[in-house]
């Protein structure tokens, strides 16, 4: 894709998942890529992967912990001579029913998945606004889009996160920072399938699957390249927009 070859990238959560997908995909693409991830020994496998293909780095941090984020953003900025283009990608997620929530995990999901989507962003805006030029994308969801059960900390949460996102688009674009968000639908992924476990992997392949046209879940790599596209010159034009990857998902009854 246009004009992402030698753009410094930040993946927050970018060791596993999705984030490292991304990782990949960046690397693919010419770019030079700061990853971090909660789990220092995580950052640490991912980095040594990744730098088998190209130039990588890395740290821990706790996007949801003010200090973290600053530290991140400082090394990130020091080691690709600049941040280009933030994937703002760490979350979280937890099955549970409405009635049976407890304060401790609903506070938990918010911090990661809104609050560390805010300061991380805000830490990356405040560069890219001296510089006057960059490139947001913040992970979203579906479920920003339509309720689903046994989901309530999260839904709301990348609900959060869609309308961060359009704000933050209509007050940086005037600094020159483009900003989007990506919202997939079922995606194969070591959170989605630990929780997928629950019900037996089978079962839910076949039960996600029924609910989405092209009938199947979707790859990681197949929403990597969603990120690359919107942190491209191909989409150069795209701006306050949500990206839905859902093989069909929401447009089916």
């Amino acid at each position: 894709m246009r004009g992402l070859r030698d753009r410094g990238v930040l993946i927050s959560g970018g060791t596993s998942g999705i984030g490292l997908a991304t990782a990949e995909r960046f690397i693919e693409e010419g770019s030079r890529v700061y990853v971090s991830g909660l789990d220092e020994g995580e950052v640490s496998a991912a980095v040594a992967v990744l730098a088998q293909r190209g130039t990588v780095a890395g740290q821990a941090c706790d996007v949801s912990a003010e200090a973290d984020v600053r530290r991140l953003v400082d090394a990130a900025e020091q080691a690709l001579g600049g941040i280009d283009v933030l994937i703002n990608n760490a979350g979280t997620a937890r099955r549970v029913r409405f009635l049976d929530i407890a304060v401790a995990d609903w506070d938990r999901i918010m911090a990661v998945n809104l609050r560390g989507m805010f300061l991380v962003a805000q830490a990356v805006s405040r560069r890219m606004a001296e510089r006057g030029r960059g490139v947001i994308v913040n992970m979203s969801s579906v479920n920003a889009l339509a309720g689903e059960e046994d989901y309530a900390p999260y839904n709301a949460s990348k609900g959060g996160v869609l309308q961060l996102t359009r704000t933050m688009a209509s007050e940086l674009g005037r600094q020159g920072i483009r900003v989007n968000a990506l919202c997939p639908g079922f995606i194969h992924t070591p959170l989605n399938d630990a929780i997928s476990a629950q019900l037996g992997a089978d079962e839910f392949e076949v039960a996600y699957a029924e609910r989405i046209p092209l009938r199947r879940v979707g790859r990681a790599d197949e929403v990597a390249a969603a990120y690359a596209f919107l942190a491209s010159d191909d989409a150069s034009f795209i701006h306050g927009a949500a990206l839905v990857v859902d093989g069909g998902q929401l447009a089916a009854m």
